[in-house]
């Protein structure tokens, strides 16, 4: 897979973004890119850019105590954290600084947070920090998990979404699907590579892939 990456721009940022077409499956459905952050989840000077275009949205009337990470994006979401501050964006907690934590998952593949943690999210204003969105599902989980432990959620960001809202609320990203061409998504059932009989190249989600 790795001699088959293309590398593309999105205007006004200045790092790439690596795809690879093919055949994969993710948790939800099939998509024919696999879009690979490695590098910007954990290199430094890349994680600092993303957290640099993702930092605009908030800018204004926004209060934020807490970036909930998902996906591998904790590196991101504490310069996501450093950028916000700088930027004056407000903080009610009582340090007047903002919290990064990331929830845990149990057998039951809910999202949850040990009661050390739940205090930086009861009453919190939250925002849900992801790697990709592709159908939505991954974020109604962040959503009800914040919600059930009474965060108050104040922003989607991720750094590629297919979707551009969720239930009346923005997704932020700093690449859309109108950057990658011919990008799709199918329902597994419907998956056009399936009914032509071509095997997956890789199962994928927010942590990377497995080739098959």
């Amino acid at each position: 897979m790795e001699n088959r990456y293309i590398k593309l721009q999105a205007p006004g940022c200045n790092v790439p973004l690596k795809v690879v077409p093919g055949h994969f499956a993710t948790n939800h459905s099939h998509i024919n890119y696999y879009i690979d952050m490695t590098t910007l989840k954990t290199r430094v000077s890349e994680a600092q850019e993303v957290a640099r275009d993702l930092v605009g949205l908030y800018l204004y009337n926004t209060f934020v105590d807490t970036i909930v990470c998902l996906d591998g994006m904790d590196v991101v979401g504490a310069y996501l954290a450093e950028e916000l501050t700088k930027a004056g964006v407000m903080s009610r907690n009582a340090h007047q600084t903002i919290y990064v934590v990331t929830p845990e998952y149990n057998s039951n593949s809910q999202m949850i947070f040990r009661d050390n943690i739940q205090p930086m999210i009861t009453g919190k204003n939250v925002i849900l920090l992801m790697a990709s969105v592709t159908t939505g599902k991954t974020i109604n989980k962040g959503v009800e998990c914040i919600q059930y432990y009474g965060g108050k959620l104040q922003g989607i960001s991720a750094i590629f979404s297919a979707i551009g809202e969720l239930d009346g609320m923005p997704v932020n990203s700093v690449f859309r699907e109108r950057d990658i061409p011919d990008y799709q998504t199918y329902d597994f059932r419907e998956c056009p590579y399936c009914k032509k009989g071509i095997k997956l190249d890789a199962l994928v989600n927010g942590y990377g892939y497995s080739k098959l």
